[in-house]
């Protein structure tokens, strides 16, 4: 697959969105530009488009091993997230709390606090792993549900979810997790899980595509209501060109991900050992962490101006989770971790993916080294 992006732009952020997949949104786009046809409609055109939206849930729930009719698309991660947690709300209308991972993305506190749930944060340290023992003690005090992300979405850091499956079960408590920069990046075992959600745009499918995973088939999970779309799930017409988009980019990462990931570790391993060189502090370095992923803390006060260095010469990186990065706000992430606000704002996320090169990688850490250099003089 040809790489969208041009010669001017050395794209270090997939892990806010990966670049599309070009030819498999164009190919895409110009059946949908034929058959525009709303999937709701009655006519054998419709019917057709509908039928495309039913063969990508039957392809998650043979890849996941899940339950088509539990599978639920809609526009973005914030919005598959919302109806994860509506899903609790419902199943549990008394309840007041469940117990959380503290790195966590905006969208699920977000969710938590509009459906009336206090989140019990699980304790955690610098290797970004949330303390096992601390989350058995809380079940054991008062067993709810838990919500923990599969893979750091800023440092990276796979969860022992394995571990986490076994105390809910333990406590027959549901388990939740936002799959967003795991899913297609790793292999991820969604057996462990009782709901979960992805998105098309964190793997090249483009905007407009997510889904979440809901821990049973029942109607009054909703997340929109008004129409019968997504099995009462979802009202509003869905988005089968994006729809379509994310099962074949799917199928395209999987294909390639044992691959991919060989080369994205050797970036990694590059990156990292010449950052150290430079004064650079890797987070979580000794911790499991995605192939993909570069959370550090620069040796300089000056960031802003290490960033507008570096994308004067088209090298765009970022200070973390994308919905924060304009606001310059400490990461709650490595504040939990127990670095401080100082450490947190000196923070940045290098992130690689399909269409990384190693020249890319080279001129990354040449223009850092420059940069750090320069700033350091200063």
């Amino acid at each position: 697959m040809k790489s969208p992006l041009t010669n001017e732009i050395k794209y270090f952020d997939y892990n806010a969105t990966h670049p599309p997949f070009a030819e498999i949104l164009e190919s895409c786009l110009a059946t949908y530009l034929r058959e525009f046809y709303n999937p709701s409609g009655i006519t054998r055109y419709s019917l057709k488009n509908q039928g495309k939206i039913e063969q990508t849930r039957k392809y998650f729930a043979g890849l996941t091993q899940g339950h088509e009719k539990q599978f639920v698309f809609s526009a973005t991660g914030t919005e598959a997230n919302y109806l994860l947690i509506q899903s609790l709300r419902v199943l549990y209308p008394n309840l007041d709390s469940v117990i959380v991972s503290p790195f966590e993305h905006s969208s699920m506190y977000s969710a938590l606090d509009s459906y009336g749930f206090f989140p019990d944060l699980i304790q955690t340290n610098k290797s970004g792993i949330i303390d096992i023992q601390n989350l058995d003690q809380k079940l054991k005090e008062n067993p709810r549900p838990v919500i923990c992300l599969y893979a750091g979405n800023e440092t990276g850091v796979i969860q022992p979810a394995e571990e986490i499956s076994k105390l809910t079960k333990t406590y027959t408590q549901l388990f939740y997790s936002d799959l967003m920069q795991g899913f297609c990046k790793v292999n991820v075992p969604f057996s462990l899980f009782d709901g979960y959600t992805f998105s098309g745009h964190k793997i090249g499918a483009g905007m407009g595509a997510a889904v979440t995973y809901l821990p049973k088939a029942n109607t009054n999970f909703r997340v929109f209501g008004g129409g019968n779309q997504e099995n009462d799930h979802r009202a509003g017409t869905e988005n089968t060109f994006a729809i379509e988009c994310l099962n074949k980019v799917t199928k395209l990462q999987l294909e390639n991900l044992e691959n991919k990931n060989k080369k994205l570790k050797s970036y990694q391993t590059l990156i990292e050992t010449k950052l150290e060189e430079m004064g650079c502090t890797i987070i979580a370095k000794n911790s499991k962490r995605l192939p993909n992923t570069t959370f550090l803390i620069l040796p300089i006060q000056a960031v802003d101006f290490f960033l507008l260095g570096m994308e004067e010469n088209g090298i765009l990186v970022s200070t973390g989770s994308s919905c924060k990065s304009r606001a310059r706000e400490a990461s709650k992430s490595l504040l939990y971790m127990g670095y401080t606000e100082e450490e947190a704002l000196r923070s940045i996320r290098i992130s690689t993916g399909y269409f990384t090169t190693e020249e890319e990688v080279e001129q990354l850490l040449s223009r850092a080294n420059e940069l750090i250099q320069k700033l350091q003089s200063i």
